[in-house]
């Protein structure tokens, strides 16, 4: 599955750089931004809105039902909540979201053939590279935590969609932070 995710991976990026680019595009450069630097007031390249999401989110955009345990869509179990939240350009995962990762982690280990898929979302802020790596970051941090609260590094896989598959389509701060996440699908939801 993970060597499956990594080819997705690629053949969404050379997809990406395939593209044809117009005279306007190529004007249009890369915002560069480290860790923790707020957003810029230069304009921040973005893909055309006609482009179709990269192959890797298509693969895993439309779960299926089929083969879930009931106990993960309980609402009234911690197990069915499945986004932690990120603060704007950061991978930190803050302290209200790990009594839910730790219900998630004992799950792990404790129910065999058990298997854990983080998707690393980010909002539409920034360029598309750097959201990739964010989200990736981000994704990689859930499951960090995870595995030192129990579970079994070998049941968890991450992903990045970067800022491709939003919750909220609205350009508003409270729209933003509803993209900025990392959602937990477990095995039959993927």
């Amino acid at each position: 599955m993970k060597k499956a995710l990594t080819a997705a991976l690629i053949a969404a990026f050379v997809w990406g750089c395939a593209s044809q680019t117009t005279p306007e595009d190529s004007k249009a450069g890369v915002e560069e931004r480290t860790p923790g630097q707020g957003a810029s007031s230069a304009p921040i390249a973005t893909p055309p809105v006609t482009s179709p999401p990269p192959v890797a989110s298509r693969m895993i955009e439309a779960p299926s039902a089929a083969g879930v345990d009931p106990i993960l869509k309980d609402p009234k179990n911690i197990l069915s909540r499945r986004s932690v939240m990120f603060e704007y350009d950061s991978d930190v995962i803050r302290d209200e979201f790990r009594p839910m990762l730790q219900a998630h982690a004992k799950y792990l280990a404790d129910k065999s053939g058990s298997k854990l898929l983080i998707q690393g979302n980010c909002d539409e802020r920034g360029s598309r590279e750097y959201n990739i790596a964010l989200g990736q970051r981000r994704a990689e941090a859930v499951k960090r935590l995870m595995v030192l609260l129990g579970a079994p590094d070998a049941k968890i896989e991450t992903v990045s969609l970067g800022e491709e598959k939003p919750r909220c389509n609205d350009s508003t701060e409270e729209c933003f932070a509803q993209n900025r996440r990392g959602d937990l699908l477990h095995a039959g939801e993927f």
